[in-house]
């Protein structure tokens, strides 16, 4: 098993939701959105091009455009291995978390 950074694992499963849509910005919003945090550009970057090195994720550039100023934007895809990747995590969570007791915070249990 490969083990990821949680920024890693974050973005890697917004990708997997995002699908074809999957650049800097809807999966900087997504990852936003889903921990309550404001992350910027460089706090996305940094993790996809980590993805990206272990084989996790591809990209590819999209055609020029003129509203970008003539540059593309650069497309994210899972692998293979990736997907199992993230198998593996949700099966080592649901194995952890197994047998543990509920947690009640401020009238929130989990």
């Amino acid at each position: 098993m490969r083990f990821l950074s949680r920024p890693e694992e974050l973005i890697l499963m917004t990708i997997w939701k995002l699908g074809d849509d999957a650049y800097c910005v809807p999966i900087r919003e997504k990852v936003s959105k889903i921990s309550g945090k404001d992350w910027s550009f460089g706090a996305v970057y940094v993790p996809l091009a980590r993805l990206e090195k272990k084989g996790l994720i591809k990209s590819r550039l999209s055609s020029p455009t003129k509203t970008r100023g003539g540059r593309g934007k650069r497309y994210y895809t899972m692998t293979d291995s990736g997907l199992k990747s993230l198998a593996e995590i949700r099966a080592l969570h649901e194995f952890i978390w197994q047998g543990m007791p509920r947690i009640c915070v401020d009238k929130t249990t989990i």
